[in-house]
């Protein structure tokens, strides 16, 4: 089912109006399923101790009945009866319109396509491991299926505030790499951590990163970069207080006000942050020399 790029600019051929397309778990080969086993495999040995209480029961959900990668119809069936969630197969990134409006309504978009066996460690696009195996587990919490809603509901908003960056450095800071302070230590809920092998440790045991307790305005002005570790990671006291900070937030003057302040570069530590940990910067120094 491999494909030369899945990023495209309209619908392709059989797909629907929404950019939904089959999932086609039939056709996937027996290499592809072996290549999901691996991941699936060392990411769960890796985990426990790391990844946040609700993310390890949520995995649990993905512990179906065909072997290889999930099934999105019978994982859809057992997401909905837990919070009323279902995942549908795209054929690669879509467009910010159409991936909010899916958020919005508890359809949560998943690529259909695989790495190849040599790219365990890395893809920058997301496949169906990243998507499935980093965000299906939290999709069974039923506070964060309440925070990915509404920040699909506020994604809308944004659009029509030519605001989207801001929003999606919250995305970026929570969804994909965030931390939280449970009693055990902090550990790890962001997909694009809890899915790689190499972050997953480099996020919690390295000197080097910087680790700040959540703030909303100062989330929404860091940068980030999708091609490295990172060395600003967010840290949530809890899923509620997440919850709670965006719905309880009216967003259109924090975005009047963001319009006003300078981007913060993505290892800044501000005057008002509150460090859990200050990072050494040793990894940053080190790729600027390489």
């Amino acid at each position: 089912m491999a494909q030369d790029t899945h990023v495209l600019d309209a619908p392709p051929a059989g797909a629907a109006a929404d950019w939904t397309i089959a999932q086609d778990w039939d056709r996937y080969t027996p290499e592809e399923h072996a290549t999901w086993d691996t991941l699936f495999a060392r990411q769960a040995a890796l985990l426990p101790g790391r990844a946040s209480n609700a993310y390890l029961r949520g995995l649990d959900v993905l512990k179906l009945s065909k072997p290889g990668i999930p099934d999105f119809a019978e994982l859809s069936e057992r997401l909905m009866g837990l919070t009323g969630w279902q995942v549908i197969a795209v054929p690669g990134l879509v467009p910010d319109d159409v991936f909010f409006d899916h958020m919005a309504n508890r359809r949560f978009v998943a690529g259909n396509f695989i790495r190849r066996p040599d790219q365990l460690d890395y893809i920058q696009e997301p496949d169906v491991f990243h998507d499935v195996f980093g965000h299906v587990p939290m999709l069974a919490d039923p506070v964060f299926a309440d925070y990915l809603e509404a920040y699909g509901k506020g994604g809308q908003r944004a659009l029509s505030m030519d605001a989207l960056k801001y929003l999606g450095r919250l995305y970026w800071y929570t969804v994909e790499f965030g931390l939280i302070a449970e009693p055990e230590g902090l550990r790890i809920y962001g997909s694009g951590i809890v899915s790689s092998f190499a972050e997953t440790r480099f996020a919690l045991d390295d000197p080097s990163p910087n680790r700040i307790a959540f703030d909303l305005a100062r989330v929404m002005r860091t940068e980030y970069r999708i091609d490295d570790f990172q060395q600003n990671y967010f840290v949530i006291p809890s899923f509620d207080d997440l919850l709670r900070a965006t719905v309880e937030t009216d967003f259109a003057p924090l975005y009047a006000e963001l319009k006003t302040q300078p981007d913060i570069p993505v290892a800044a530590i501000e005057p008002a942050d509150v460090l859990l940990t200050r990072g050494t910067q040793a990894y940053a120094a080190e790729r600027t020399r390489a």
